[in-house]
């Protein structure tokens, strides 16, 4: 008698005691097809010198991939799968000891058997592992969706909200000036209108942020330098109480093509930040430069720099991303909405910064001067 016709004689023992032995979770919804499956790798063993090596691939391939995504969809610890397939095995090796065989006759059955076994295991697992990570990644998906038409949602309230904020924030800005036209030496009005600018201009970071333009807003020509100029003059009291030097050195006449205001926010933004770090660190004699170049006749390259403290590696990744800040009450949208506007206008914005200096630089497009 050769070892397969014993193990078949043997079949209804080895199950049986297989099915003893083995790990069942309660919660698997698949428990009762689990005997069914020992079967069938049994009888594959059983079959095994019938077959050629690719028909057996084949045949394993199969009752493995079948056999795994049950236990995938059924949540089973992997580790308690593998432990019952190899429980089978060594069921198996116990009875190679009754069949009364010679060692030189088991050992061809026995390299076949650990063959079937460790080809299963393989096939079983590597499907096992796919299956999770699908399983896992249309539940990510869904998650994902979800979180993003809530935020989308989230963002188009937010945008009405504010564009119906910003409407009475305009009238109320046009009576300031009908007051000051009409009581120039009224106290307090200048504040109040810088106070205002100050309110519209976050507003228009949130309606940047969710890339909602104005109605009826047109690009225009506009000077670059001229627009510096009235933006040094806005920031003069800050520049004035923080005892900063402002240096200039940049090229004439430069006349860019796009939305104005949009871009005396970035310089703004960019130039109110090396105040306050500058002001915040005590830094002495706090420097600022700016300075622009041309580049190949058809770019302008502005620099805005300070001799403030040196901005970490690691800030420098994020700083252009929304709600990054480092400022107690900051926002963290002032230099990414700068980032937004400069792609806007076909434009760069890049940051270096080393114990010395921290520079951001402005890279534009010259448009032709307007007929």
């Amino acid at each position: 008698m050769d070892l397969i016709t014993f193990l078949d004689k043997n079949k209804e023992k080895l199950i049986r005691e297989w099915e003893n032995s083995i790990v069942i979770s309660n919660g698997d919804p698949y428990k009762e097809k689990i005997s069914q499956n020992g079967i069938a790798i049994f009888n594959i063993v059983l079959t095994m010198h019938t077959m050629s090596e690719k028909e057996l691939l084949e045949s394993i391939q199969k009752q493995a991939i079948e056999i795994s995504e049950e236990r995938a969809l059924a949540n089973i610890n992997i580790g308690d799968f593998v432990y019952n397939v190899n429980l089978g095995r060594t069921v198996l090796y116990s009875y190679f000891s009754k069949a009364g065989l010679e060692w030189d006759d088991l050992q061809e059955s026995i390299n076949k058997i650990n063959f079937c076994f460790d080809k299963f295991l393989y096939f079983a697992v590597t499907h096992y592992t796919e299956s999770k990570n699908k399983i896992i990644e249309e539940k990510t998906m869904f998650i994902d969706s979800t979180h993003q038409d809530r935020l989308t949602l989230l963002g188009q309230m937010t945008s009405s909200f504010i564009h119906e904020f910003r409407n009475p924030l305009t009238s109320i800005q046009g009576f300031i000036q009908l007051l000051k036209a009409d009581y120039p030496d009224m106290k307090y009005l200048d504040i109040i209108s810088s106070e205002l600018d100050q309110l519209n201009f976050r507003i228009s970071q949130f309606l940047l942020l969710s890339k909602k333009e104005l109605i009826g807003k047109e690009k225009e020509h506009f000077n670059q330098n001229k627009l510096i100029d009235e933006v040094l003059n806005f920031l003069y009291p800050s520049i004035l109480d923080g005892k900063v030097k402002i240096k200039k050195d940049i090229v004439d006449e430069i006349t860019l093509f796009g939305y104005a205001d949009e871009m005396r926010q970035v310089f703004i933004n960019i130039i109110f930040n090396a105040i306050d770090v500058l002001n915040h660190h005590r830094i002495p004699n706090p420097t600022i430069e700016i300075k622009s170049y041309i580049e190949n006749n058809t770019h302008v390259i502005l620099s805005i720099s300070n001799n403030g403290p040196m901005i970490p590696a690691e800030w420098r990744k994020t700083i252009f991303e929304p709600f990054f800040t480092t400022k107690k009450l900051g926002t963290g949208l002032g230099l990414f909405v700068c980032n937004e506007i400069i792609e806007k206008h076909k434009g760069e914005l890049t940051c270096l910064s080393n114990p010395e200096i921290t520079v951001f630089t402005i890279k534009l497009p010259i448009a032709a001067s307007p007929m």
